[in-house]
Parts: C-alpha cells; structure tokens; sequence
C-alpha cells in the first residue's frame, strides 16, 4: 500500500450516472487487475474505495457510479485538481488460472476491473470472452472498449432493450471456456457461481471503514475461516466461498 496524490486528467461521463476519470500519478504499487485504490475526499471521515479499471506507467483510470455524497463530489472534480489515494490495496485476479479461453463476466459497475484483466489477458495470447451486464441500454458502458481490445463481447439487458434479454448467466450455457473471471452486486455473483462449470474468481463489493485491513469490518466467512475483503480480497477463488443462506 502507498498513499500518494494523483492528479485529474479526465473526468467525464460514459452514461448519466457513471464516470471515467483519469489520473496521473505514481501506479508502482499497483500490481494486478482486480486492486482497488482508497480515495479521500475533502468533508468526508472515511475513504471511498474505487476499483481500478486499468493502470499503466503513472496513469490510471478510475470508472465510478456516482450513488452518494463521495462520488458526487469526485463528479464534480475537474482536470488539474488532486486526489490523495491509497494504492495498491486488495489481492486481485490471478491471470496464472486462465486457462486459454477465460471469460469475464461483469454486472455494471462491476465491469471496469474486468477491462484491466481482459486486457492483459489477451497480451498474454488468451482468447478472452466478456459478458457484459446492464439493467437497460441506456446504462451500457465500455462494450465497445472491450471489442477494441479483441474480446468476444457478449452484452445482456434485463429489460432486452439491447443485446440478450436476461442476465449474465443467461449467456453461460453453451459457452466454451477454460476459467471465468467475475464482478458485480453479490446476487449475480452468487448466481455465477452456481451457473459455472469450471474453477474461476469472484470480487466482492462491501462496505469497507479503513480499506487495508486494520477495521475488520468488512470480514467474510470462507471455508478457511474469517477473511477480509479488503486484505484477502476483493477477489476469491470460487472454491473457498461460503454463502450466506
């Protein structure tokens, strides 16, 4: 973990409630797809924990929903100003498990991540497939990204406004891959772990106090014992998992 400032080189929007921003600054501490880095706001107590969406020598790019008072602020943020971040934080996607045809499957704002992975994946020669999961056309973000990258896309709609009408695991059956890759809300989670037919890793979103480990507040119960999503996770292989009811 280190803490350093970043400063803002983009905020824009990708629909009406999410937002790409770009920053730049000193990455080194960020080591796999997957991490998150913990954000201070002026006005606010606690952090707000973001997922990384890509990273790259002193530049990284943040994709956030804005649902409360942090994230209206970091809307509100433009180019030029800094941001105090803890980087480096979570143990991220194993890409040593892919296999030669992975899928990622992510559920809205569980996408960003996913594009960082993806991408070093097929570096990496792998023949990745996205399933891409969104409420309704008008929320779809970051499909087009991921066919730039190479990725078979795959997108699904719950209303069917646009691509497959259903969720996520609608697309799963009949399709062929080695390891899947996940990250959403925890119902679709729960609902990919049951639907997958091979090993793969989930990354939780909970509610984090401190962000690397101090708090636990954020423990998990695993097969192993208490975990922290925060310190042991986000991410987790799908056999250690024990799910609440």
């Amino acid at each position: 973990m280190k803490q350093s400032l970043f400063t803002i080189l983009e905020n824009q929007p990708l629909t009406d409630t999410v937002f790409r921003m770009r920053l730049a600054g000193d990455t080194g501490d960020i080591s796999a797809p997957g991490q998150f880095v913990n954000i201070r706001l002026d006005g606010l107590f606690l952090r707000r924990p973001i997922s990384v969406c890509d990273y790259g020598d002193d530049c990284l790019t943040l994709i956030y929903k804005v649902v409360g008072t942090g994230t209206a602020k970091m809307r509100d943020m433009h180019p030029g100003a800094t941001l105090d971040l803890l980087t480096g934080l979570g143990n991220g996607y194993d890409l040593a498990l892919s296999g030669d045809h992975p899928v990622v499957i992510g559920g809205g704002v569980g996408v960003p991540p996913l594009y960082g992975l993806a991408k070093r994946l097929i570096a990496q020669g792998k023949s990745v497939t996205a399933i891409l999961g969104f409420n309704t056309e008008s929320e779809i973000f970051y499909a087009d990204a991921f066919r730039a990258l190479g990725c078979e896309t795959i997108i699904t709609t719950a209303d069917g406004s646009f691509g497959a009408k259903g969720f996520v695991t609608d697309a799963m059956p009949g399709l062929a891959y080695s390891h899947f890759y996940a990250c959403g809300p925890e119902p679709m989670l729960k609902a990919v772990y049951r639907a997958s037919r091979t090993s793969g890793q989930l990354s939780f979103e909970e509610r984090m106090g401190c962000g690397f480990g101090a708090c636990m507040g954020c423990t998990c119960q695993t097969i192993a014992g208490p975990k922290r999503i925060c310190k042991d996770g986000p991410v987790m292989r799908k056999e250690e998992i024990l799910w609440n009811g």
